[in-house]
């Protein structure tokens, strides 16, 4: 497949499936079983090696320019194939390119700064990649339906109300913000089954 074509058909895929407007998306309205058309698993992996080419190109390219960074945020229920997806997606890369942080629980250091910090830390520097298995949007999720683990956090009582949730929405869209504005270019995926 030609470099042209490759990324021609890659930015199709990426506009059928970017979601631009949240308040208009509803994940029920995507089927999980699409495949975009891949048929078999033969397609799927002339597609996948095809990629690969271009991203190692790509990659040598981000490297070389050392102004851009690029952060790609893979979230998704347990067992919803993230490892998996990094994987064989990102196995074109240089590894000394590339860094790949998995967000668990928080350890107790993590537990001691502002809910941000970790994956702040982990933000790949200029001409690198950094890849999130799971991010900061735990703290919205698993944090919001287990309560205990907000409590782990010890915020001040005061700082505990009923907008805690809006005002962590609104960190994490500043923060993303605060990025972009420096350079770190910002894709998101959310794996559906």
């Amino acid at each position: 497949m030609k470099t042209r074509k490759l990324v021609k058909e890659s930015q199709r895929i990426a506009s059928r499936y970017s979601v631009t407007d949240g308040k208009k998306f509803r994940l029920k309205d995507f089927d999980p079983g699409d495949t975009n058309g891949v048929k078999s698993k033969k397609h799927a992996q002339s597609f996948l090696q095809h990629s690969c080419v271009l991203l190692t190109e790509m990659q040598e390219k981000l490297y070389a320019q050392d102004e851009w960074a690029l952060l790609l945020i893979f979230q998704g229920m347990d067992a919803a194939g993230k490892d998996g997806a990094i994987k064989h997606v990102m196995s074109g890369i240089n590894p000394q390119g590339c860094d790949v942080y998995a967000f668990k629980a928080p350890t107790h250091e993590e537990l001691e700064h502002d809910f941000l910090w970790r994956e702040h830390k982990a933000v790949p520097g200029r001409g690198k990649i950094g890849i999130f298995n799971r991010s900061y949007y735990e703290e919205v999720l698993v944090v919001r339906v287990h309560p205990p683990l907000l409590k782990a956090e010890k915020l001040p009582d005061e700082l505990v109300t009923k907008h805690i949730w809006e005002d962590r929405y609104e960190d994490i869209n500043g923060f993303e913000k605060f990025l972009v504005r420096n350079g770190v270019v910002i894709l998101k995926f959310f794996l559906h089954i």
